[in-house]
């Protein structure tokens, strides 16, 4: 289990002790799943393996052929500089940097995994492009214009890209190789569009809408948006510039609506969870009812959501401040939730302050890699112990990539495998 100072092992056998930011939590032996039917996914879209565990095929041991020859490498766009700085994870050191296109936001691994694009949108401007890496050299290529692309995400069936145009509230659905226009949704009540997550049957998919406090289903079948759902705030949040395990740290919370970011589904497929730095924490919601269930508070500013590789736990990051542009050296930190039991089991602070953001795990499920978005530097946070070792890169980086990683094909963001 990934945990600062871990007592005991958790194994199937025993009850196992853990230490969580101070304190210990029981937990029962495990027991077996229950068998499951198939799932009947979308037409096109390759088969749950297994139904309790829909994070089966992203463990060490399933790296594709189609990616083992890549270079091994973290890929970090600079939001502010424009450029992407290239790390080599052995030496810890950053082999590369190139220019890319205006605010690049986000590498994304494409479904067949054989492309990382580099989703510059350009804010505030109408000069949006993708960039393409190839990961078997780790050279771009040339640019593609594209209007607005802040994230992007492919279809489960793996024949459309989706670009998330947040500035245009729409998701334009592209072909994944030259990304000519196939078709759009607009989702008019979603402002701030920007990260998704797709239903375990690959029907339908969940949309954050930043500045709206709220979350929209789409219809991936009848290409249509099935509703909306307002979070609701919690009472009370972290005080700006606390740390949350700190005496006196938390307020009365009185903003009426929250900033929901990253979102990230149960390996059963059944909740969905949802970080928001302005709740601080995560909200729990049921995809088939599309209602909020329930609440984990975690740290300030709670931003990004990633599955360990065994599909055990969530690693969710705390950029350390509610701001959308904060200070150096917050009170940053990486929380871990165990999905079986929906507690935090870990709280890893970054040492002397950060500002952890968007990344993803390591292909061994070893290390947990972090943009620290306002001190222009990468974590490398080991994910046994909670150690913390950090590279200097570019200008505000934002949503890293780790390459390769296991998985059969890529859904997009920073690496969402299935």
């Amino acid at each position: 289990m990934p945990s600062k100072k871990v007592v005991g092992a958790i194994g199937a056998a025993a009850a196992v002790s853990v230490v969580a930011g101070g304190a210990f939590l029981m937990r029962a032996k495990d027991t077996p799943a229950p068998v499951r039917a198939p799932v009947a996914t979308a037409s096109g879209m390759p088969p749950v393996v297994d139904p309790n565990n829909l994070y089966s095929e992203i463990g060490a041991a399933h790296l594709s052929a189609a990616v083992r020859h890549d270079l091994e490498r973290v890929y970090v766009p600079n939001l502010r500089s424009n450029d992407v700085s290239v790390i080599d994870p052995n030496t810890m050191k950053v082999v590369d940097r190139f220019k890319v296109g205006i605010s690049p936001q986000h590498v994304i691994p494409s479904w067949d995994l054989r492309t990382l694009w580099v989703a510059n949108n350009a804010e505030r401007q109408d000069t949006g492009s993708l960039t393409p890496i190839d990961p078997s050299t780790g050279k771009p290529g040339k640019q593609v214009d594209v209007d607005d692309p802040y994230n992007m995400y492919f279809t489960p069936d793996g024949k459309s890209a989706i670009v998330v145009a947040e500035a245009r509230r729409r998701l334009d659905f592209r072909d994944p190789h030259t990304m000519a226009m196939q078709y759009k949704i607009d989702v008019p009540n979603c402002g701030g569009i920007n990260h998704a997550e797709f239903s375990i049957d690959g029907k339908y998919a969940l949309f954050t809408c930043e500045f709206d406090g709220a979350i929209a289903k789409i219809d991936l079948v009848n290409r249509s948006v099935l509703g909306y759902l307002k979070l609701s705030m919690p009472a009370t949040r972290v005080r700006e510039g606390f740390d949350p395990r700190n005496p006196g740290a938390s307020e009365i919370c009185t903003r009426k609506k929250g900033m929901p970011q990253d979102v990230r589904i149960s390996p059963d497929g059944k909740r969905f969870y949802v970080a928001d730095m302005m709740a601080d924490g995560v909200h729990i919601v049921d995809g088939t009812s599309f209602t909020k269930v329930g609440f984990i508070p975690s740290g300030p500013g709670t931003h990004g959501l990633y599955p360990s590789r065994d599909g055990k736990y969530l690693y969710i990051t705390n950029r350390g401040t509610h701001k959308i542009h904060g200070k150096r050296k917050g009170p940053g930190s990486v929380d871990v939730l165990e999905f079986a039991s929906e507690k935090i089991v870990a709280h890893w602070a970054i040492p002397n302050g950060g500002s952890p953001d968007m990344g993803n795990v390591s292909a061994d499920g070893k290390s947990l890699w972090l943009a620290g978005r306002f001190d222009d530097v990468v974590y490398r946070i080991d994910t046994k112990s909670g150690d913390v070792r950090s590279v200097k890169v570019g200008g505000e980086p934002h949503g890293l990539t780790v390459w390769p990683q296991p998985g059969r094909y890529s859904l997009g963001h920073t690496g969402n495998l299935r």
